[in-house]
Formats: C-alpha cells, sequence, structure tokens
C-alpha cells in the first residue's frame, strides 16, 4: 500500500511506517498531522488515480522532529571586479513517519 502526496510544492511516495522529510510543518513533536492532498493511492490490487486529487483519500503522520539540512554554500564571483560573495543556507524541514493512509 502506497500513496503520492502533495506539500510544501512537493511530491512525496508514502508507505505506512516509512520516515520522511517534508518542508517545514507547522506542530509539536509528536503531534498528528493529516495530509489531504493525495494524488495517487494504491491499496495493493488497484491504484486510484485522482484528477487532480482522489476525493477522500488521506494519510495521516506523526512528527518525529524538526531539524536544518546539510549546508550548502552559495558563491557569487564576477572576475576582474572584485566582487566575491560566500553565504551558507540550511535548509528547515520537518521529519514525519507516516501512520496510516486511507483512500476513501
Amino acid at each position: 500500500m502506497y500513496a503520492v502526496i502533495r506539500t510544501g510544492g512537493r511530491q512525496f511516495r508514502v508507505e505506512p511506517g516509512k520516515t520522511l522529510r517534508v518542508p517545514t510543518l507547522a506542530g509539536d513533536v509528536g503531534a498528528r498531522i493529516t495530509f489531504s492532498e493525495v494524488l495517487l493511492g494504491s491499496d495493493g490490487t488497484t491504484v486510484h488515480t485522482g484528477a487532480p486529487l482522489v476525493s477522500g483519500a488521506s494519510v495521516t503522520a506523526d512528527i518525529v522532529r524538526h531539524g536544518k539540512g546539510e549546508k550548502i554554500i552559495v558563491f557569487k564571483m564576477k572576475r576582474r571586479k572584485n566582487y566575491a560573495r560566500k553565504q551558507g543556507h540550511r535548509q528547515p524541514f520537518t521529519e514525519v513517519r507516516i501512520h496510516d493512509i486511507s483512500l476513501g
């Protein structure tokens, strides 16, 4: 059983019991959240596709932790112009554990 959900402008393939990192969500650690934007779902035998969403489908998950990802370096330079800028960035994320998939 799996589903494809949309959150934070990105799509994720989820399965019950799996842990994944999604863009930052509001909520405390241990709270249960529901993703209602299910684009596709499968119960093992049939595949339910949405146009664009599967009606009545939802995915519930538990918030495991909040954190920041790996640091990336943004470096800008214009040669021979005495211009160089270096900046670091760490993207915040929320780690969630998928609890249940309901296809409606």
